[in-house]
């Protein structure tokens, strides 16, 4: 036999023990499809809920204090260990509570956003952060109002990432702290700062064209 009827005989041999191996089992098979209907299970359904304490890949959250704002059952009066205190924080913070409060709360938090300036009438009208009550909340508790919403705030979990809702948390409370300031307390270093805008201290794009794109006169 020549080389090439060698191979032919090969490719033969090989297509049939391939051919041998392939059953009708292997493409109709005893298993169920999502949605699809059982005579086994006794609701008659296919899908199964998760056995209880399934955690998907990648959802396993064991910083109860980072994930939910509380601790032991109780809000947590500061950030969590993960979440640093720094200036990037509250850039970041001012910069999406620009975005999502403070068309309720104001850009001073005082609850005067635009929302409740034009007409909004509710039985509890948008919060103010400087009352008594909210100063003294632990700052656990606007994470949470974010995460499960509040009246009729609905929850924020889907649109503001875990991160981003410590950071809006941190800047409320800087809101808090900066409203009843006594500024004769500061060095005369800091009280120069007084007269920065606080989107130049922190850095942030375009701060200094704000104002006129809210409308405000231009020095021309």
């Amino acid at each position: 036999m020549t080389k090439t009827d060698w191979t032919r005989c090969f490719a033969i041999v090989a297509a049939a023990i391939s051919l041998a191996g392939c059953h009708n089992d292997m493409w109709t098979q005893p298993k169920l499809r999502a949605q699809q209907e059982s005579d086994f299970f006794a609701d008659g359904q296919a899908d199964r809920m998760p056995v209880p304490g399934t955690i998907a890949r990648g959802g396993l959250k064991e910083d109860e204090a980072y994930f939910t704002g509380r601790r032991n059952g109780k809000l947590v009066a500061d950030l969590p260990s993960r979440v640093v205190l720094s200036k990037e924080l509250l850039a970041r913070g001012k910069e999406r509570f620009e975005v999502f409060c403070t068309h309720c709360h104001g850009y001073a938090g005082d609850g005067k956003g635009m929302i409740a300036q034009r007409g909004l009438s509710l039985r509890r009208p948008p919060a103010s952060y400087h009352t008594q009550r909210l100063r003294e909340m632990p700052i656990g508790h606007f994470f949470e109002v974010m995460s499960r919403g509040f009246g009729v705030m609905f929850s924020q979990a889907t649109r503001v990432p875990v991160e981003d809702r410590w950071a809006i948390a941190a800047y409320i409370r800087a809101l808090q702290l900066s409203h009843d300031f006594d500024a004769s307390s500061l060095a005369p270093d800091e009280t120069q700062k007084l007269n920065v805008p606080a989107d130049e201290q922190l850095g942030l794009p375009g701060a200094h064209k704000k104002g006129e794109a809210e409308g405000a006169p231009s020095k021309e």
